[in-house]
This record gives structure tokens, C-alpha cells and sequence, in this order.
């Protein structure tokens, strides 16, 4: 008796974490057809495209990877930089684990390749704790969007016209540009770390000291230290003049 409502316990959350993932999945749709699009003009053949979305799963990190690959950079530079941009998971893992029910860590393993801001978000403000279950099926729901729409971009944008699928390269930045004025608007920082990332990218590309794709590496993580060093220096002169 006590298995089979342990069975419907189970299967319950799986479809509580299917709801709670349909409004990810359409969110995925449009960002996820677009990436098939710009796979497409990037020079990535189909099956590249949907690999990459099966073993990666991250948004960001898949935009960033095509701009490098348009630009020729090598393959560790590539993986160094995605790195440096989902180093924010190690937090979320970490705010996530107190919220999850005690699981084997085989599925810890398997829903944590799941992680994204988009599950994250709505596994962390759900009422009470969650389980296994529950996070199979947000994920499940949200990954099957992302890899499938993928493809259907990529099947879209092989059947526009030559030249059409030439100034998709240009969307890839209109994409960035997008994705940066909303974090523009709300933080003063994210404009800083913008800004002199851009100027010391610019000085690293323009002197011709190492390749493209580590300029974008040591840009990141040097705006990054550069701009938290100012900031900490600058609330302490705050707090020790008030």
C-alpha cells in the first residue's frame, strides 16, 4: 500500500513539474528557433545543431559559442568562456540544494544538467520543498523544448533564400545587443563591466597579442575584477564618509 502511494506521490510531482514547465518551454520557443536560424548561418550542419543543444542546454552559452566560431576561435577558448559564463550555476546549485527533498546522487547528477536561470527560478520560488519528481518533469518539459525548436530553426532557415541566410550573422549581435540594454537599464554596473570589456577587447584585438577568442576570455575576466575592485573601493568611501 505504502509503494503505490509512494508511486502517485511520484508521478504527481512529475506532472506538477510538467505544468510548472510550460510557460519555460514556450518561453524557449522563440530564443530556440532563432539559434537553429543562426546555427544555420554560422555554418553548422543540423545534427551540430541539435548536439549542441542536447549536451550544452545553456541559451547564453550557445550564442556566445556560434559569435566565437564566427570569428574563428579555437575550441579551449570556446569551452573557457562558457565556463566563465555559467560559473553563476555553482550559486544556484548551491541556493537549490537546500530547497530539494534528500535525493540519491545519481539523480542530483541527472536534474542537475537541467539547471538554467529559467528552472531555477521556478523551482526555487515554488511553495514548500520539491523532489526528484517534480524537477524531472520541469526540466524534461523544458529541455524538449529548447533541442526540438532548435532543430526547427535550423530546418527554417536551410529552406530561406542564400542571401538571407548570410545577414542572419548580423542578428547574432542584434541578440546580444537585446540581451544586454534590459541589464543596462536596471544595474549601472552591468554598463561598466560592458563598457570596459568592449574597450579592453578592442586594445587586446587592435595590438595582436593573442587570438581572437583569448582577447574575449581575458576582456571578460578583467572587466569583471577591474569593476568589482572599483565598486568595493567606492562603497567603502561611501560607508567610512558616512
Amino acid at each position: 500500500m505504502s509503494s503505490t502511494t509512494t508511486l502517485v506521490k511520484k508521478q504527481s510531482s512529475f506532472l506538477q513539474g510538467l505544468q510548472g514547465g510550460i510557460s519555460i518551454a514556450i518561453g524557449y520557443l522563440p530564443v530556440a528557433l532563432t539559434f537553429g536560424l543562426l546555427s544555420k548561418s554560422t555554418g553548422l550542419s543540423l545534427s551540430e545543431t541539435v548536439l549542441m543543444s542536447l549536451i550544452v542546454f545553456a541559451g547564453a552559452s550557445q550564442y556566445m559559442a556560434l559569435s566565437l566560431l564566427t570569428v574563428g576561435t579555437g575550441i579551449i577558448e570556446i569551452i573557457f568562456t562558457t565556463f566563465i559564463v555559467n560559473i553563476r550555476h555553482f550559486l544556484m546549485s548551491a541556493s537549490l540544494s537546500e530547497k530539494v527533498e534528500n535525493d540519491s546522487l545519481w539523480k542530483k547528477a541527472l536534474y542537475s544538467f537541467g539547471l538554467t536561470d529559467e528552472t531555477f527560478t521556478v523551482a526555487s520560488t515554488k511553495e514548500g520543498t520539491v523532489n526528484a519528481g517534480y524537477l524531472f518533469g520541469l526540466m524534461l518539459i523544458s529541455y524538449a523544448s529548447w533541442v526540438i525548436n532548435s532543430g526547427i530553426g535550423y530546418v527554417i532557415g536551410a529552406s530561406l533564400p542564400a542571401t538571407v541566410q548570410e545577414s542572419m550573422g548580423i542578428a547574432l549581435y542584434a541578440m546580444f545587443i537585446g540581451l544586454l540594454i534590459p541589464s543596462l537599464k536596471k544595474h549601472r554596473k552591468v554598463m561598466f563591466l560592458a563598457v570596459t570589456a568592449a574597450i579592453l577587447n578592442s586594445i587586446f584585438y587592435a595590438s595582436q597579442m593573442i587570438s581572437t577568442g583569448w582577447s574575449i576570455v581575458l576582456s571578460t575576466l578583467l572587466s569583471a575584477i577591474l569593476v568589482e575592485l572599483f565598486y568595493l573601493k567606492y562603497t567603502s568611501e561611501v560607508e567610512t564618509d558616512g
